[in-house]
């Protein structure tokens, strides 16, 4: 158990972000959990030792307020992991500025300076830190409407490993996880079955389940992960490794494939 410490989740009304508060609060830590739709996220945090916190991190003082507040009613931060994100679909020639801007500013901007004000005051009270990032496999493998999204979280994935190199002296750990297709039943971020049938094919066979992440993040805050930063963690049933989806591409050898002959096919 874990009593005494002190997180803070942002995207916390649903999904990964969700599940990331049950893990944290299942074992004994004070929770602060931070959305911008109000209803979805007293009914996530029902019941736990957790404390709601409504705010539009696209907002450029949000996310250095909600730290702020978290640390000064809740507590000094032990962790902070950054679930909140949007996905909107939009083919690339329909893309216009503000909606790159929105997405840029809730994946990437709002992480980068939630990451800044706890490290700050993390730094300012001589504490340790751990901060995890919750990426995904779009960061590394483009997909049709999803220029924005992609471009997101590959530069969140940057800005993980570059705040690692730059706190890692401080005693904070920067990590990331990406998870592969995760059934989230999103009213924030919707997909189709269509879509989800088509990414969610893996080694493992199976979709992703938030918990699957939980776990994952719940690590890399742990004593056990305690030398582990920079590091994005795929947690993807195998996705980013290949794919079962294709079928051989030829179903023999041609002459010049098979081994001991020469070129002609005669045996050497």
């Amino acid at each position: 158990m874990s009593e005494g410490r002190h997180v803070l989740v942002t995207g916390a009304a649903s999904g990964i972000g969700a599940a990331v508060v049950a893990s944290f609060a299942a074992d004994g830590w004070t929770v602060t959990g931070v959305d911008l739709r109000e209803a979805p996220l007293r009914a996530s945090l029902e019941g736990l030792a957790a404390t709601p916190i409504v705010a539009d991190l696209a907002e450029p003082d949000a996310p250095e307020r909600v730290v702020r507040r978290a640390w000064e009613s809740g507590g000094p931060l032990d962790a902070l992991v950054n679930a909140a994100g949007i996905y909107p679909a939009r083919p690339f020639l329909d893309l216009d500025a503000a909606l790159w801007d929105r997405v840029q500013a809730v994946n990437v901007r709002a992480p980068m300076l939630a990451v800044r004000a706890y490290a700050a005051l993390a730094v300012a009270a001589g504490r340790p830190g751990s901060v995890v990032n919750i990426s995904s496999g779009a960061a590394l493998r483009a997909r049709p409407g999803a220029a924005h999204y992609s471009t997101s979280k590959a530069a969140l994935e940057m800005l993980t490993r570059a705040a690692a190199v730059e706190l890692g002296g401080a005693g904070i750990r920067v990590n990331a996880v990406s998870p592969g297709f995760v059934t989230v039943d999103s009213t924030a971020n919707p997909v189709t079955e269509e879509y989800a049938a088509a990414v969610s094919v893996n080694p493992l066979g199976r979709r992703g389940r938030p918990e699957d992440i939980a776990a994952a993040v719940r690590w890399l805050v742990s004593p056990a992960a305690e030398w582990v930063t920079g590091t994005i963690l795929r947690v993807d049933g195998g996705a980013s490794a290949g794919t079962t989806a294709l079928p051989a591409h030829w179903p023999g050898l041609t002459d010049v494939q098979t081994p001991g002959l020469d070129h002609e096919g005669a045996h050497l």
